[in-house]
Formats: C-alpha cells, structure tokens, sequence
C-alpha cells in the first residue's frame, strides 16, 4: 500500500505501537506509516549522541515516505533527541514539518493524577539519566515530587515474550521497591516506556494498593489530535485512507510475531534497510 502523506510514528522496537494502537482508535480517519528500528534496540542504554543519530536517520526516512508529521512513540528517543532535531536539524531540512514526542503531553497533566503530589516514574535506564521528565514536569507542577526509577531489565523481557512468565516477577518486585522505597507517599507511577504497559498486570499487583498507574497511548492519542485541531493547516496535509503500514529495520517474521501482541492485532511489516539510504 503506497500512503501519500501519512502521519509517521516511530519507535526502537515495538512499544510505540501500543501508542499507534491508541493513535489509530482516537483518529482512525488518517493514514498512519510505523518504523521499528528493531535491528538497533533498545536505544534506553545508548549514549545521547547514538540515540540522536538513529533518530534522525530514522525521521529523516519519514520525510522522504511522504510524512509531514512525525511522532517519536519513544520515550528515550523523545529524551535523548527530539529537541536536537526540532532546534537544529528541522529548520534546516524542512521548517514546515514536525516531530512531536511523548515525555510533554504526558508532563502536561501528570500532577493532575496525584493526591499526593508525589509521583514515581518507570523508565528506561536513558529516559532516567536525562532528567527529561522532572525537568518538564517542574514547568507544570513546580510543587510536584518527582521520584525515578531505571528499570534496564524491563524491555529485554517483553521483547523477548517473558513479560507474562514467573521470572519477570523478581525483576518487577526490585524495582518497585526501590522506586517505592524513595518515599512512602508515591500515590502515582508513571510508565515511562511504552513497553511497559505488556507488563502492567504484574506491576498493579506489586504496587501498593490504590497507586494509580499511568500509560501513555492515550494521553499522546489525546495531544496528538488537539495538536491537529490546533493546526488545521497542518491536519490537511495528512492523507485519510485509514492505511496503515508497517516497517522494521529487522527481520519482519519476528517482527510481526512480536507487534501483533503490542497492536491488538495482526501486523505484516516490510522490511527496511537504512543503511541503503
């Protein structure tokens, strides 16, 4: 299916397609291009500067599909170098288009979940070093505290089908408590990858009751479409076929094996080379 002018989502592996799978149900009117740079995850480890790189390879390959709007459905993607790309290499490749994230939308009303107003946060060992989310958290909610906690283990068990199996249960358990051992009135957890959500099962049962568990898919779906409502001129560029395409810069067996769980439902991805421009 050839889209003409869709709206691209990128993520390193899979986990952005549980932001897609939300994308889609609150605008499904859109056509809709997604990359997976499996060949290369997980990014939460790389240096800001690899991350960067990849990332804008990867948004530069969306301009030349077509799309005028890009969403880094990642969170250390959207740490590590969303605004690099939006203060640097956007100006110069093409003002016109945009590349949106994850970490503001859901900065924007996090404190409004918390009693509290103290809030844990889950993320990837590079969404954690980077200071992204308290950094735009104190820009909304200067009073609110912000507590982190890496959880590098995290992707690597769902990524390789063991989010749901007993041994993900001691990786969950030590670091929550550590994440809960930094204050006793957490009463909010963010999930600050959008990988975890395939594990929010075992993480409602080892938090403390009542702790409220926040995902992105929707928040980002919600910003994503009064962003569109914001920017007609932008929102008409886009293409409504209600397409949906599907790459992977690995093997596309895998791929679909894996995506088909993150989605909802089944996916039949194409496979990409980046290294051939």
């Amino acid at each position: 299916m050839q889209l003409t002018s869709p709206i691209g989502v990128f993520d390193s592996g899979y986990g952005g397609l549980t932001v897609l799978r939300e994308i889609v149900k609150k605008l499904p009117q859109y056509d809709y291009l997604y990359l997976g740079d499996n060949a290369r995850a997980p990014y939460g480890p790389r240096s800001f500067d690899t991350v960067y790189q990849y990332t804008l390879e990867c948004v530069q390959w969306f301009f030349s599909q077509g799309c005028e709007l890009v969403v880094l459905a990642c969170n250390t993607a959207s740490a590590k170098a969303l605004r690099t790309i939006q203060q640097k290499d956007l100006p110069r490749i093409d003002p016109s288009k945009r590349v949106l994230g994850v970490i503001r939308p859901t900065t924007e009303i996090i404190g409004n979940y918390s009693q509290t107003q103290e809030v844990g946060i889950l993320g990837t060992s590079g969404t954690v070093q980077s200071g992204s989310y308290p950094i735009e958290i104190e820009k909304f909610f200067p009073d609110l505290k912000v507590y982190q906690e890496a959880c590098p283990m995290w992707v690597p068990l769902v990524e390789n089908n063991e989010y749901d199996k007993p041994g993900a249960d001691y990786f969950i358990r030590q670091h929550i408590d550590q994440l809960m051992g930094q204050s006793g009135q957490i009463d909010t957890v963010l999930l600050a990858c959008t990988h975890y959500p395939l594990l929010i099962d075992k993480i409602r049962k080892t938090l403390p009751p009542g702790t409220q568990i926040v995902s992105q898919g929707n928040i980002v779906a919600d910003s994503l479409a009064d962003y569109l409502q914001r920017h007609p001129g932008m929102e008409r560029k886009i293409s409504r076929g209600a397409g949906r395409v599907f790459y992977t810069t690995d093997s596309t067996a895998d791929f679909d094996n894996h995506a088909a769980v993150f989605f909802g439902e089944p996916v039949h991805s194409l496979h990409l080379d980046l290294s051939k421009g």
